[in-house]
C-alpha cells in the first residue's frame, strides 16, 4: 500500500503541472491574440482624426487648456476597444504547436469575415475553445487595464512580448514561441 501512496502522489503533481501549463498557455495566447485585435483596430483609424483633451474651463485669460491628440491612441478610444474586444475571441481556434505540445491560438476567420484564405489544418475550432479563451481575455483587460492603455497610448514596437511576458509575465519567456515569428 506504500508504493500507492507515491503514485497518487505523482500522479497529483504531473496534473498539477500539465493543468498549470495549460492555463499559462490560455492566458498568454488570449493576451497575444488581445495586441493583435487592438494593434488591428489602432491601424484602421484614420491618423489624421484627433480628439479633444485636458480641461474645458476657461482660464482667468480667457483661454482654455485643450489638447488635440491623435484619436487611434487616445484613452477614450482605447477604452471603447477594450469594452468590445474580447468579442472577438470567437474568431479564434486552438492548434497544438507539434514540437513544444504548447497551445497556440490563431484567427481562424479573415478580418475580412471569410475563412477561405486561411489554412485551418490542424486548429480546433469549438465553442468551448473561444468561450475559454474569451473568459481569459475578459480577465486579463480586466485585470491589466492600465497597463494596456498605457502600452497602446504610444506607439512601441514588440507590444505582445512587452506587455505579455516582461510585463504581465502572462507568458513564458523562455518556452514561448510566437506564431509570428516561425
Amino acid at each position: 500500500m506504500k508504493g500507492w501512496g507515491w503514485l497518487a502522489l505523482l500522479l497529483g503533481a504531473l496534473l498539477g503541472t500539465a493543468w498549470a501549463r495549460r492555463s499559462q498557455d490560455l492566458h498568454c495566447g488570449a493576451c497575444r491574440a488581445l495586441v493583435d485585435e487592438l494593434e488591428w483596430e489602432i491601424a484602421r483609424v484614420d491618423p489624421k482624426k484627433t480628439i479633444q483633451m485636458g480641461s474645458f474651463r476657461i482660464n482667468p485669460d480667457g483661454s482654455q487648456s485643450v489638447v488635440e491628440v491623435p484619436y487611434a491612441r487616445s484613452e477614450a478610444h482605447l477604452t471603447e476597444l477594450l469594452e468590445e474586444v474580447c468579442d472577438r475571441m470567437k474568431e479564434y481556434g486552438e492548434q497544438i504547436d507539434p514540437s513544444t505540445h504548447r497551445k497556440n491560438y490563431v484567427r481562424v476567420v479573415g478580418r475580412n469575415g471569410e475563412s477561405s484564405e486561411l489554412d485551418l489544418q490542424g486548429i480546433r475550432i469549438d465553442s468551448d475553445i473561444s468561450g475559454t479563451l474569451k473568459f481569459a481575455c475578459e480577465s486579463i483587460v480586466e485585470e491589466y487595464e492600465d497597463e494596456l492603455i498605457e502600452f497602446f497610448s504610444r506607439e512601441a514596437d514588440n507590444v505582445k512580448d512587452k506587455l505579455c511576458s516582461k510585463r504581465t509575465d502572462l507568458c513564458d519567456h523562455a518556452l514561448h514561441i510566437s506564431h509570428d515569428e516561425l
